[in-house]
């Protein structure tokens, strides 16, 4: 599971790193400075959220847009599994069995929840693996929007 948490990592950092073209290639500014911008807002959802009101500001309703739109959608999708796996603490049984422990409250009208446990059994490495292909796809789909659309990758 572990070596699975750390393919996510690795993968997620490299996709997330795509922004900076998208950037560069939404406002025309070139790389140092659109990685100034990437690294000058602090969450993934900010980033994402920052690329998709330049497409919709920048490009005309249409292909590109919808494409761009298209992608950032499935990244703000696949940020859900991120966040689970990197923001839980994992506990780890005498028997092998793993769990996460989401370390994140819910305000509930009356009261509050949190700590919310989930084992990770087989059923979850195989969701996780999904997740991961779906990761790799979308890193491979942004870099040929790059190419084509012709933003700046150099």
């Amino acid at each position: 599971m572990l070596l699975r948490v750390g393919r996510l990592n690795y993968a997620w950092s490299n996709t997330e790193s795509l922004l900076i073209h998208l950037l560069a290639g939404l406002t025309g500014m070139d790389k140092a400075a659109a990685v100034v911008v990437f690294l000058s807002v602090s969450s993934t959802r900010g980033r994402i959220e920052m690329v998709e009101r330049l497409a919709k500001l920048r490009l005309a309703a249409g292909p590109e847009q919808q494409e761009l739109l298209d992608l950032t959608g499935r990244f703000n999708k696949l940020s859900a599994v991120r966040h689970r796996y990197n923001h839980s603490i994992w506990s780890f049984q005498e028997d092998g069995s793993v769990s996460t422990i989401l370390m994140r409250i819910a305000d509930r009208r009356d009261r509050i929840h949190m700590g919310r446990k989930q084992p990770l059994g087989e059923d979850e490495m195989q969701r996780l693996d999904r997740d991961l292909d779906l990761l790799s796809q979308l890193n491979r789909n942004i870099w040929r929007f790059l190419l084509k659309y012709h933003y700046p990758v150099a």
